[in-house]
């Protein structure tokens, strides 16, 4: 099968097309005929050596969590799909899923049926950052109708998912973006939206519940500090939480903690359910085929996407 391949850390010329042998299903695992994968940030860090590199350790490896597909073979002990089920999911996270491949294998229970209403790209670029937005809001901050939630990098790909979330578990949503892009999280759901190149969010903005920090830089999290009222939560994506952050949050009276996004079948049953009720919607920017994940990566580092890239790995 096709698949790309990198043999050392680096920039994006370190990675290749290769040929590579398709794997076969264990016990109560699925093989997954991939018709899309979609690509994270976490990628092109770990493709530089950070991210998820300690865990996948070093190259060669192929990079790639999120993937769109049809089941082909099923191993012994599945109960929960058949061959021929539209499937997506975020597998094996944050040991390798070589999603940037033609086939991939997985445990069934990290797979839910792709919901119906969406076309493969669209799904495979849901899973890391809908469980992500997911579970930081259900699970981390324990988010409850009636507060007030900011939400950084409020149009990317996290960020768009985590806005509908928020407002289907009933939040005052508070979104950073740069100014085009507001009208769009507007129609996706945000009450109050920060031109965030032109206003400093602490100047407009306070007594928040949660900051959901999808930016991790010091500027972003400092701020974020500022506008929580006491006993609020800041929930550290990308940057985690040194022992600074927690005791600038202690110091403020408010709590500071990181995250980090595990695979969830059912969780994805879930977010299906909201897509197919058009509750949630999913923005892809733009579609790459498989030989140019090198050019989407770079587009994803620029951190000025409009939700997700995705990989077409059938044509």
């Amino acid at each position: 099968m096709r698949a790309i391949s990198q043999d050392e850390f680096g920039g994006p010329e370190v990675l290749r097309l290769v040929e590579v042998e398709r794997p076969e299903p264990l016990p109560t695992e699925v093989l997954v005929r991939v018709h899309a994968a979609g690509v994270n940030p976490v990628d092109h860090k770990t493709r530089e050596g950070s991210g998820m590199a300690g865990v996948l350790g070093k190259p060669p490896f192929v990079l790639g969590w999120d993937v769109a597909g049809v089941v082909e073979q099923v191993g012994h002990g599945v109960h929960t799909l058949e061959v021929g089920d539209e499937v997506y999911g975020m597998p094996w996270f944050p040991r390798a899923a070589s999603a940037y491949a033609e086939y991939v294998t997985a445990p069934s229970r990290q797979f839910a049926r792709k919901p119906a209403n969406l076309s493969y790209a669209e799904a495979a670029a849901l899973p890391l950052a809908g469980l992500t937005a997911w579970q930081i809001l259900t699970a981390a901050a324990h988010v409850e109708a009636g507060q007030r939630v900011l939400i950084t990098a409020a149009a990317g790909g996290v960020g768009h998912l985590a806005v509908q979330f928020a407002k289907h578990l009933g939040a005052y949503v508070v979104g950073t973006a740069s100014a085009g892009k507001h009208e769009w999280l507007r129609g996706l759901g945000a009450d109050e939206l920060v031109d965030y190149q032109s206003t400093a969010v602490d100047e407009v903005v306070s007594e928040l519940d949660v900051v959901v920090d999808l930016i991790g830089s010091e500027t972003t999290l400092d701020q974020a500090i500022k506008v929580l009222k006491p006993g609020g939560r800041l929930v550290a994506v990308p940057s985690g939480t040194s022992a600074d952050l927690v005791e600038k949050a202690r110091a403020a009276g408010v709590h500071a903690t990181g995250f980090l996004v595990e695979p969830d079948g059912h969780a994805l049953g879930e977010i299906a359910r909201l897509v197919e009720a058009g509750a949630v919607k999913v923005e892809v920017e733009q579609v790459y085929p498989l030989a140019e994940a090198a050019e989407a990566q770079q587009r994803m580092a620029s951190g000025r996407t409009r939700g997700k890239l995705v990989l077409d790995t059938i044509n």
